[in-house]
């Protein structure tokens, strides 16, 4: 039975509430980039088919979005129930910034979603692309204010602690700029944005993909499937270098965190890098250890004898187990990523049929940008324990007056909302897939679009099946 410890519940409940809501904008995030390159495709072409994928991925869009706000509103609430400590003390920097969020990106999104949703033929071709640019533009905005707070949580910048008039320590900001540009920011920023990137592609490619192989040839198809596939091959390289360059900012600034992604006991010089192995915390070691030795070293520091500090030179350091295979969970993706986006492209760009195999393992990876993200999300936040903000509150200092079994009842119902909620949402993407089908052009807000002839660009053929 669990021990009913509110200090832990109440942690496995907000990390319950943000796996299920970054599912969403991980995948809104850069999907609304994508809408708007099939709209300005369908402006320059005036093929219709840009346009049917259009159609089709602002369903899941506004879907995606849906679940997003909703799961978010769920997990603002923990604020005042679980965690008051942390409005209490550095309320002066996170209410500001999630109000920004709120009146700069949200309010955009949803002022403007409605005509990208059901505008194109009732209001200008133009006023339809400037909706795609603003929600585009609003979700990558919301994004950047949740990041700007999440990345000063890690790196605190432009404050100082002052005692309030009950001798409590607060923070105040005297230098906005310095807690927006936070240490920390522009890498977790560029990592997340492309992280999103990776999630949209494997979407839309493992969807389309699904439809090719149930006999779905259009050309909508065909488009679709393409973008994803040249966007994962070409944002792949980009992400393993924008991992890379984060890492060495955790090293500055949370070292404790990279010794616990790295499973490093001991401090050493020329350290190996740890392939695989079982974190024991009780001894401090790694069991079934496999390593190269000088890699870590060389990865982090640049040199074979770089210095890489342990855990055990630090008096508190996070869980390491979740941290260390959650980090080789999200890594492990991104190199199955590069290899399956990489070979696609070679097909492709060698116009030769997709291999059946390739296509249901594209299909088999529909959700595997969201799998590394939440692992990352791990990482980053798991790795962060046992501070809440990085030297300035300790989670269990910010921890309410409730009591674990209240936590434990409305935990219990929110894991089985969310895996509901999750399930239905899987089903509902391929349902809306195997719907689409090949007699897409007879849906009465897509047929007809421009009058142009369709036709499929040679790269794909129905061989692809066999």
């Amino acid at each position: 039975m669990i021990d009913a410890d509110p200090l832990l519940l109440s942690r496995i409940q907000f990390a319950a509430n943000v796996t299920f809501h970054i599912l969403f904008p991980a995948i809104t995030i850069a999907l609304g980039w994508v809408l708007l390159f099939f709209k300005l495709r369908f402006n320059k072409t005036r093929d219709d088919a840009w346009m049917q994928c259009y159609f089709f991925f602002t369903k899941v869009f506004a879907l995606s979005f849906a679940l997003g706000v909703v799961s978010g509103v769920t997990m603002s609430f923990q604020f005042g129930t679980n965690w008051p400590g942390f409005m209490e003390t550095v309320g002066n920097v996170a209410g500001p910034l999630l109000a920004y969020e709120v009146l700069t990106a949200f309010f955009l999104e949803a002022t403007f979603l409605g005509i990208m949703l059901f505008g194109f033929r009732r209001v200008p071709n133009a006023v339809h692309t400037l909706a795609t640019i603003l929600v585009a533009g609003g979700t990558t905005l919301s994004a950047f204010w949740i990041i700007v707070l999440n990345s000063w949580m890690h790196t605190p910048a432009g404050i100082e602690m002052l005692p309030n008039e009950s001798g409590m320590l607060q923070a105040h900001v005297t230098d906005w700029m310095a807690v927006i540009f936070n240490p920390s920011m522009p890498y977790r920023l560029s990592h997340m944005l492309t992280a999103s990137a990776l999630t949209a592609a494997f979407l839309i490619g493992g969807l389309s993909s699904y439809r090719w192989l149930r006999g779905d040839h259009a050309p909508s198809v065909q488009y679709a499937l393409k973008t994803a596939i040249f966007m994962g091959a070409l944002l792949i390289p980009l992400q393993i270098f924008l991992g890379h360059e984060h890492g060495l900012n955790t090293k500055e600034y949370q070292p404790a965190k990279l010794a616990a992604m790295e499973g490093a006991w001991e401090t050493k010089t020329g350290a190996p890098l740890v392939l695989f192995g079982f974190p024991n915390e009780a001894e401090r070691r790694n069991d079934l250890e496999i390593r190269i030795p000088y890699l870590a070293s060389l990865i982090v520091t640049h040199t074979l004898d770089g210095e890489i500090k342990g855990l055990n030179d630090f008096e508190a350091h996070p869980p390491v187990a979740t941290v260390f295979w959650s980090f080789r969970v999200m890594v492990g993706l991104g190199l199955l990523m590069l290899v399956t986006t990489w070979l696609a492209a070679f097909f492709l760009l060698r116009r030769r049929p997709l291999p059946k195999y390739l296509l249901w393992g594209l299909v088999g990876m529909t959700f595997s940008g969201n799998i590394a993200t939440v692992a990352g999300w791990y990482v980053t936040e798991i790795g962060r324990q046992p501070w809440l903000v990085q030297d300035v509150l300790r989670t269990h200092d910010a921890l309410g007056t409730v009591s674990g079994g209240l936590v434990l009842s409305s935990l219990t119902a929110y894991l089985f909302i969310y895996a509901f909620l999750t399930s239905a949402y899987v089903y509902t993407l391929f349902f809306m897939a195997r719907k689409a089908g090949s007699g897409e052009s007879r849906d009465p807000e897509t047929k007809n679009i421009s009058g142009a002839e369709r036709h499929a660009v040679p790269l794909l053929t129905p061989s692809a099946e066999s």
